[in-house]
């Protein structure tokens, strides 16, 4: 689970800005599960569309980027049902991403996406990604604790 430093690092971060605070949930990932990738997205459920606020690796993942979202499991999954997505291994990395041959280029073989929810709605997504291809319920634990910490920079960005 997370540390006092851990948190004391994301309070630091929420005091700052909505782009510290993403910053800040980088660090924790990095440190606590070994993420080498982590983004967030903010949801236009009416476009079905997502859209990047924050990437660690903004040269293959850039800020600002669109993903069109619609009859998928994984949009299903995370941005309808609201569930946790774990994508452990190369197989289910295919199954889940379109951009599954850049997220084995960048040494990635699993995720975990975090439904950030509001009022009942996904506004965005947190996703944490990383080499190790599985994840234990801990590990899960600190991604889903990280979320929150996410939900609340998204909605700094929207206040």
């Amino acid at each position: 689970m997370l540390t006092n430093d851990d948190i004391e690092t994301l309070a630091a971060g929420a005091a700052k800005s909505s782009g510290a605070l993403f910053e800040a949930i980088n660090q924790v990932a990095a440190q606590r599960i070994g993420a080498g990738l982590v983004t967030a997205m903010r949801h236009d459920e009416a476009a079905s569309m997502v859209e990047r606020l924050y990437s660690s690796n903004p040269q293959a993942y850039p800020v600002g980027g669109r993903k069109l979202k619609r009859d998928s499991d994984w949009s299903q999954h995370v941005l309808v049902d609201h569930q946790v997505l774990v994508s452990a291994g190369d197989e289910l990395i295919k199954k889940h991403y379109v951009d599954h041959e850049q997220i084995f280029g960048l040494g990635l073989h699993s995720c975990v996406n975090i439904p950030l929810v509001s009022n009942g709605a996904c506004i965005g997504t947190l996703n944490v990604l990383r080499a190790k291809p599985d994840w234990n319920d801990d590990e899960v634990a600190v991604v889903r604790v990280l979320g929150l910490a996410a939900l609340a920079a998204v909605l700094m960005l929207t206040s």
